[in-house]
């Protein structure tokens, strides 16, 4: 038994006690007279008689009153049973999208109508499933039904997730440009955005939009650097007729996009076909001064245009402190053999060749020493220097 249960036991007793000992003071009498007839009674049981009266005429009003509105009530059950059977139809909407069966889903949504108040939350669902199930026709009718104000803002993102998933780029992008502006700035928008713009291969937005969210730690750093490497690689393509902006575009990276090896490695390359070896040269010096790299050796006697020399005495300064570096001493040796200096070519190739620790490495040092030896006459070691070249790629 509950507490309010044993409160209204205590107070029956209560009562009872009450009327027991009011019951043995019973000094009065009622007289009813109406001619020709009387009724005589004690004022205990007239009193008794009238809340029996009272009960009897609540209990009656009660049972007129639950008839007359016995109508209301059924409808109002019938509703709040549908309310039930469509709030049961979302959860299973729910649950039968992210189980995969999005057929079931779909359904589920389409039962949960049934409340207007699902509307927004099934169209969504709804929609979802429909673009798992690539009905993409289906899934915008979903979505053109959503028209409550609270759930524009999920409809809008929803629909650019959708979108941008279908490789439908530029809806996406239309999706995101009607949310507001506090909503463009979202996380999940910029990440939808950043989507649409890789498809579209607009790598300055693609840079610009990595940069926002490594700001906000929202991209994991691996993803953010070959995000990031993508795009400046890309933007370099584009101005590579056009050393004057390839050099703006250069500029305005950010100073670790600056000292990426595989980044600076392109921008020389690009710059010495355009015939700009002095500010390729200074690229590929300023990366390798943070970031000691094998392919920005290779590609630092390419930048030596007319003269050799200065780049010599700086490799030469490199050498103090990378000794053994077989890729430097391979750089050296080409620097020597565009400066014509044969007996120092030739000592720098060797060292590369011992020291080298992998077949790319041997293959260009044989070929490189067999064209010294070509310049210097000598047939014999030239064509060594081929055959050593070939069997270290494996030809037979």
């Amino acid at each position: 038994m509950t507490i309010r249960g044993l409160l209204w036991l205590a107070i029956l007793f209560a009562v009872a006690v009450a009327l027991a000992t009011v019951g043995r003071f019973d000094m009065g009498q009622v007289l009813f007279v109406y001619p020709p007839y009387r009724v005589d009674l004690s004022m205990n049981l007239f009193v008794v008689g009238l809340v029996v009266l009272f009960i009897v005429l609540y209990m009656l009003l009660r049972i007129l009153r639950n008839i007359w509105r016995m109508p209301r009530r059924v409808a109002a059950y019938r509703a709040r049973a549908r309310v039930t059977k469509a709030h049961a139809a979302l959860r299973d909407a729910i649950s039968n999208l992210y189980a995969g069966r999005f057929s079931r889903a779909e359904k589920s949504a389409r039962e949960a109508l049934a409340d207007a108040g699902n509307k927004g939350a099934a169209g969504l669902i709804a929609a979802n499933a429909a673009h798992k199930l690539h009905e993409y026709g289906r899934r915008d009718e979903w979505l053109a039904q959503i028209h409550e104000a609270d759930w524009q803002d999920a409809r809008l993102m929803a629909t650019a997730d959708m979108r941008v998933d279908a490789h439908d780029a530029d809806g996406a992008l239309a999706a995101l440009s009607e949310l507001p502006a506090s909503g463009s700035r979202r996380i999940h928008a910029q990440h939808i955005a950043l989507r649409a713009q890789q498809q579209l291969k607009a790598w300055g937005e693609v840079l610009k939009l990595v940069r926002m969210l490594e700001k906000r730690d929202a991209l994991h750093p691996a993803a953010a650097v070959r995000l990031r490497q993508l795009a400046a690689e890309n933007l370099l393509r584009e101005r590579r007729h056009n050393a004057d902006a390839l050099l703006e575009l250069w500029h305005s990276l950010s100073a670790v996009e600056r000292h990426s090896p595989r980044l600076a490695d392109l921008a020389a390359e690009l710059l010495v076909v355009l015939n700009r070896p002095q500010e390729a040269r200074k690229i590929v010096e300023e990366a390798l001064a943070h970031n000691w790299d094998a392919r920005l050796l290779r590609r630092y006697p390419e930048t030596a245009g007319g003269d050799a020399l200065p780049l010599i005495q700086k490799a030469e300064g490199w050498k103090k402190s990378h000794p053994d570096d077989a890729d430097l001493l391979f750089a050296l040796g080409r620097l020597c053999l565009h400066q014509q200096l044969w007996g120092k070519a030739q000592s720098f190739l060797e060292m590369a060749l011992k020291l080298a620790d992998n077949e790319p490495l041997k293959i260009r040092s044989h070929r490189a020493l067999a064209r010294l030896h070509e310049q210097l006459g000598d047939a014999a070691k030239a064509g060594e220097h081929y055959r050593e070249s070939a069997l270290a790629m494996h030809i037979v």
